[in-house]
């Protein structure tokens, strides 16, 4: 089977070790609250404040990049987890795979819209953020499960 958008095998477990880290750091700012000051940088910014507003646009601004890293790698590490091959991808992984996508994108709506119905204020921004990755992580934890459940089923069978 011709799978051309997806990633080769070998980058499954990069990915799950960077979406991991990315987790785990992720909880330590979630719960500390503070962030290493070592991350304290000079960047590029298009923009650092409003969006509109012309004076803090394209500049140079200091900033701690740690909530940025976190999002770098739960990003990249579950994407790479996500969409690289199997050991033996076929049609029905493939079939899995998809139904997966679909019903993450379903879930991550219905949590979005609930939000939309009953979070307000900065609440509603906290789960905007978290809303980023929920896509990704509903994808891994569903089609993690159904992959299970197919060996399962296979090794039954023998």
């Amino acid at each position: 089977m011709k799978t051309n958008y997806l990633f080769s095998h070998r980058f499954k477990k990069t990915g799950w070790a960077l979406f991991g880290l990315g987790v785990l750091l992720g909880f330590f700012a979630l719960f500390v609250n503070e962030t290493p000051s070592f991350f304290d940088l000079k960047v590029f910014a298009i923009s650092s404040d409003g969006l509109f507003e012309s004076e803090d646009t394209f500049r140079i601004i200091k900033n701690n990049i740690f909530n940025e890293i976190v999002a770098v790698l739960i990003v990249i590490g579950g994407i790479l987890a996500a969409f690289s091959k199997e050991k033996n991808e076929d049609e029905f992984i493939a079939k899995i795979r998809l139904e997966s996508l679909v019903w993450a994108v379903y879930v991550n709506y219905g949590v979005l819209l609930f939000a939309v119905l009953f979070i307000y204020e900065f609440s509603f921004f906290s789960v905007m953020i978290f809303n980023m990755f929920t896509v990704l992580i509903f994808f891994l934890i569903r089609y993690n499960w159904m992959l299970r459940k197919l060996k399962r089923m296979t090794l039954d069978e023998k």
